[in-house]
């Protein structure tokens, strides 16, 4: 069944594009040493939002951007770019929200917005 439905979010939901986007952002952020941290967050995800179905986030206190350091950087994340990606997958949630078909992947988009307001301290793990 997740196989079905993450393919479903790849052609119908506009995975392949926000993975695509996740990726490319990740990229450009990569390409200077300040940016490396935030390219690897955009790089998780990137992940998520190719196959989101099946997969959870967890606050990790062992996971890479925890701590003090992982504070300061949510923060300069969240100012520069998670406000408005969250906003943009909230949008996006409530749109497919209209239409039962919809409501799958409108939950998927939450998940991807909780992990773009904060990403660092979380690690995406296989559902239970």
């Amino acid at each position: 069944m997740k196989l079905l439905l993450n393919l479903c979010w790849i052609i119908l939901g506009g995975g392949f594009v926000i993975a695509l986007e996740y990726l490319f952002v990740g990229l450009v952020l990569c390409l200077t040493i300040v940016g490396i941290p935030f390219g690897v967050q955009c790089f998780k995800l990137a992940g998520l939002g190719l196959v989101p179905f099946g997969k959870d986030i967890r606050v990790d206190p062992t996971a890479p951007g925890s701590g003090l350091a992982g504070g300061l950087l949510n923060i300069i994340w969240c100012l520069c770019a998670g406000l408005w990606i969250f906003l943009s997958h909230v949008a996006l949630a409530l749109g497919l929200a209209v239409t039962i078909i919809g409501i799958p992947f409108a939950l998927q988009h939450l998940k991807l917005a909780t992990l773009a307001l904060v990403p660092f301290g979380k690690r995406v793990v296989p559902a239970r």
